[in-house]
């Protein structure tokens, strides 16, 4: 019986309340998503549909959608957890069956400051050897490019303190 392929998590804190660190992931993932993340031609939106059993989904310019997943959890501020359909060569399945989750979790750190912690996890779903491979592309310091690219957005989408 071979190992399970073990959850990557990376977090971030980032100085907002929990509230707004929640809300300009949902509402704003254009803003932090990874650009190499691609599965539509000249992407033009990431929607996050509040609610289980929403999609998230990219739409491209020629108004072609296609879903990264499925929300199944959604407990803001606190929670969010998506199924992540990638497959083979880092193209998209059409199934949550063999999709991993996105478990993302705001944590209140201060008043206004945030710890937000994204983790890959039940990478196996996607078998092998796509898993172990998923899990070396992921597995590097925190935060990692997404996170990276997240606490920017909440930079841009804060007032800025005086």
């Amino acid at each position: 019986m071979s190992e399970a392929t073990p959850d990557v998590a990376k977090s971030v804190t980032v100085e907002c309340s929990i509230e707004q660190a929640f809300a300009i992931f949902a509402e704003h993932p254009l803003d932090w998503w990874p650009e190499k993340h691609v599965f539509v031609q000249d992407r033009r939106s990431i929607t996050i549909e509040p609610v289980v059993g929403g999609r998230y989904y990219e739409t491209g310019a020629d108004g072609e959608e296609i879903a990264w997943g499925t929300i199944t959890e959604w407990d803001p501020p606190n929670r969010l957890v998506m199924t992540w359909r990638v497959g083979p060569g880092w193209q998209p399945i059409y199934e949550d069956t063999k999709a991993s989750f996105i478990k993302v979790d705001f944590e209140a750190a201060g008043p206004n400051t945030t710890k937000v912690t994204l983790t890959h996890a039940d990478l196996d779903r996607h078998g092998q050897p796509l898993a172990g491979q998923i899990y070396g592309a992921l597995n590097g310091p925190s935060p990692g490019d997404t996170l990276a690219k997240y606490a920017t957005a909440v930079l841009k989408h804060t007032p800025a303190k005086v």
